[in-house]
């Protein structure tokens, strides 16, 4: 049985007593699974933080071996791993933290192709790669996949984070797409605090979305410059372009959240005489696990293409695991004319928390 944080442990106790944030805030990390591009700079920030706060699952990819260069900045791993597998060596030093934490090692790229079984059950991707070919193809899978991208980046003194959700993302600030390869850190060099600093900013945006806190980046780059000790914040909007052709875009979370609904309030609406629709977004592994009675299972991939077998007149509250990706499909049911559509915040994990404990938690 895979294991999981408590999130009942005395280790988060600080965390759990921030205002706003609370219980219900450490079960939804504890019940999220986080996918992170890149065991090296950022990843070496991002991942301990991710596990030391208490996400439950963190799936790592990673292609490269561990180098003695990697060293001065890629503090996940040590002198003794040199020449190991990245993905290994960072797998081996969350266990060391926190061994409740559940660690997805996936040695290998990150591409168009090999994005939907990586992503498969994922409720954000942490892109902290290197490469534009990559960035772009993060942009776009999440896109599809429903849910939300943080990605910074980190070279010399300076370094940039964004997030990637609610109508705007990477190509938005880069609409011709990728090009020829930036400089590399083995190129132009990098002061490792720099890494440490975006990589603890890119953490910082997943806790929030996971747990639902704070406002989250959309639409905005936060740039930091090492020697100055300054930031500043680069607003920007989606490229109207982008929308004169067909295209599958994140949804909108400020729509969303606005036909939002509890999940004791759902209980009451599938105890009246005409209840709910019910849309399960998730895949057919997590439908099997633990789903709601009576549940239409469409995955969000396939939505677009399936969305004629429901009806836009009848009620429909449509749910996932932690409410991310259900936020997504009800911007696409409200696009096709459903203007009876809610989306259950929290997710299924909610139901499971508030109204059923005897739904299995995964």
């Amino acid at each position: 049985m895979v294991s999981t944080p408590d999130p009942r442990a005395a280790r988060y106790a600080r965390q759990r007593i921030l205002p706003g944030f609370g219980a219900a805030a450490q079960e939804s990390l504890a019940a999220a699974h986080a996918v992170v591009i890149g065991a090296g700079g950022l990843g070496s920030a991002v991942i301990p933080i991710l596990a030391a706060a208490g996400v439950g699952t963190i799936t790592v990819v990673d292609d490269d071996l561990v180098d003695e260069t990697n060293l001065h900045r890629q503090i996940l791993h040590g002198t003794g791993d040199v020449g190991r597998v990245k993905v290994e060596s960072a797998a081996d030093a969350v266990h060391r933290q926190s061994p409740d934490t559940n660690v997805i090692a996936h040695r290998g790229l990150f591409t168009a192709a090999t994005a939907p079984a990586i992503l498969a059950g994922a409720d954000i991707l942490i892109d902290g790669s290197d490469t534009n070919a990559t960035r772009f193809a993060a942009n776009d899978a999440a896109s599809v996949a429903g849910i939300p991208l943080v990605w910074g980046s980190a070279l010399r003194w300076s370094g940039q984070v964004g997030v990637a959700w609610g109508g705007t993302d990477y190509r938005d600030l880069f609409p011709e797409g990728p090009d020829n390869e930036a400089d590399t850190c083995e190129v132009a060099g990098i002061l490792p605090t720099v890494c440490t600093v975006i990589g603890g900013l890119m953490a910082t945006e997943a806790l929030k979305l996971l747990s639902g806190i704070g406002e989250p980046l959309i639409g905005r780059i936060m740039l930091f410059d090492a020697l100055s000790g300054a930031t500043r914040e680069l607003r920007y909007t989606r490229d109207p372009a982008r929308d004169a052709a067909p295209a599958v875009s994140a949804a909108t979370p400020a729509a969303a959240s606005d036909r939002s609904i509890s999940a004791r309030d759902l209980a009451a609406l599938l105890g009246a005489a005409t209840p709910p629709v019910l849309l399960d977004v998730r895949e057919p592994h997590e439908f099997a696990i633990a789903a709601l009675p009576g549940a239409v299972l469409i995955p969000l991939g396939e939505l677009p293409a399936r969305i004629g077998e429901l009806d836009p007149a009848e009620p429909t509250v449509v749910y996932c695991h932690l409410g991310v990706r259900s936020a997504t499909a009800l911007s696409r049911l409200e696009s096709a004319g459903f203007a009876h559509a809610h989306h259950l915040a929290g997710g299924v994990d909610a139901w499971s928390r508030t109204v059923d404990p005897t739904l299995p938690r995964y």
